[in-house]
């Protein structure tokens, strides 16, 4: 399964906050939607076409079993809050990441989460795809009735965590490969949890790259992204 993700989603540079947060929690930094992801994002695949049938093989036959580690690793990355995510990419940034410890970083994700969400949910209803356990049967590593409530294309979790990838690898570029490389496994666990196809992944990574490329149009996030780079920047 894995090399058929590979082959079709290239590593570009990968709404609810779960989690402690401070006590004073920062404004987003865009407005409404942010950006219009319509005019960067092409639509999701059409019915019976080679790309549908691509993502429809995927989650019926390509896919680990429920009982793997890789399984289990999409469990862990259902969860999307600041906490979990700093613990998702402590390994690849070398460092245990916490909200306490790291307080600039974590109010820069918090600040950054609502204006991901924004433009993710302005566009996923226009596009009104189906999930793919709502097209073929299959299982899936979290709650079905509650993931049914949205739509597949693009994918928020991904768009959220290649994000979170983005940003990340701009605070400690001696880390981008390995930050990059989980970002990438965290699009991956999508997929292989049953909540959004292959080409929703792939839209969710284009998704993540419009929206860091904006949020650098914003003079408080530039100046927030360099608290946390003084913060996260390695002991001499």
């Amino acid at each position: 399964m894995r090399a058929i993700i590979r082959r079709t989603a290239p590593i570009i540079c990968a709404v609810t906050m779960i989690g402690a947060a401070p006590a004073s929690a920062p404004d987003r930094y865009l407005a409404g939607p942010g950006i219009d992801l319509l005019r960067f994002l092409p639509p999701p695949p059409a019915p019976g076409s080679p790309l549908e049938d691509r993502d429809r093989a995927t989650f019926r036959a390509g896919r680990p079993a429920v009982d793997s580690a890789r399984w289990q690793m999409a469990t862990g990355d259902v969860d999307e809050g600041t906490a979990a995510m700093l613990s998702d990419y402590s390994e690849a940034v070398g460092m245990p990441l916490t909200m306490q410890r790291y307080p600039a970083l974590t109010r820069l994700l918090i600040a950054m989460r609502p204006d991901v969400a924004a433009a993710v949910n302005a566009v996923k209803p226009v596009y009104a795809r189906k999930r793919p356990f709502l097209r073929d049967d299959g299982p899936v590593c979290e709650d079905k009735v509650q993931l049914s409530h949205s739509f597949d294309y693009p994918s928020g979790h991904t768009s959220w965590g290649t994000t979170v990838a983005l940003v990340l690898a701009e605070l400690r570029p001696d880390r981008a490969a390995a930050i990059l490389q989980r970002g990438y496994e965290y699009g991956n666990s999508r997929v292989i949890c049953g909540a959004h196809s292959v080409s929703a992944v792939e839209a969710g990574r284009q998704a993540a790259a419009a929206i860091v490329a904006v949020l650098h149009g914003s003079a408080r996030f530039r100046a927030d992204v360099e608290a946390a780079r003084r913060e996260l920047a390695p002991a001499r």
